[in-house]
């Protein structure tokens, strides 16, 4: 296993965290600093992934931003009491599979959440971690230059309002 450097940020807003998560890549992408995972709480906000169609899964955004966003998947919400999870980590060439970083990712948390005692499980033909038959862990990621960003949102302690106002991934 090789290290990562884990940074706890607090509460970042969504377009500050993005810039973080670019500043982080740029530097992967040169060889220069670590393999790193952040991990924060976002102000509400939603954000669309590369789908084509994830404007259209916005139903009522009211004053809460969206933001386009380059990872796979369609709309979700990030909201207070959310863990954040932004892996960014320089792909070796055996992990340059983008299903199997998901896979990996969703193996991670379903370990998180049986250390909680909770069981996690994935559901066959979809990205992310259920539990006791309901979503728990969403999922998207994006890769530049074999240098994965964007991550997961667990939610933990969080209102689910947000949800309500969108088709979610």
């Amino acid at each position: 296993m090789r290290p990562l450097h884990v940074r706890r940020e607090g509460v970042v807003d969504y377009e500050a965290a993005l810039k973080l998560q670019h500043e982080l890549v740029t530097m992967r992408q040169r060889g220069e600093g670590e393999d790193t995972l952040l991990l924060l709480e976002h102000p509400d906000v939603f954000t669309l992934g590369r789908r084509r169609t994830s404007q259209d899964n916005v139903l009522m955004p009211g004053d809460t931003p969206v933001v386009q966003v380059e990872r796979g998947g369609d709309v979700t919400w990030h909201g207070p009491g959310q863990l954040v999870g932004y892996p960014i980590l320089a792909l070796h060439d055996e992990e340059r599979d983008i299903h199997g970083v998901l896979r990996r990712l969703e193996d991670a948390m379903i370990s998180v959440l049986g250390r909680c005692e909770l069981e996690g499980v994935r559901r066959d033909g979809f990205t992310g971690v259920w539990c006791e038959g309901r979503k728990l862990v969403s999922l998207g990621v994006a890769v530049r230059d074999w240098v994965t960003f964007h991550g997961f949102a667990l939610n933990v302690n969080c209102s689910l309002d947000g949800f309500r106002r969108i088709n979610p991934c």
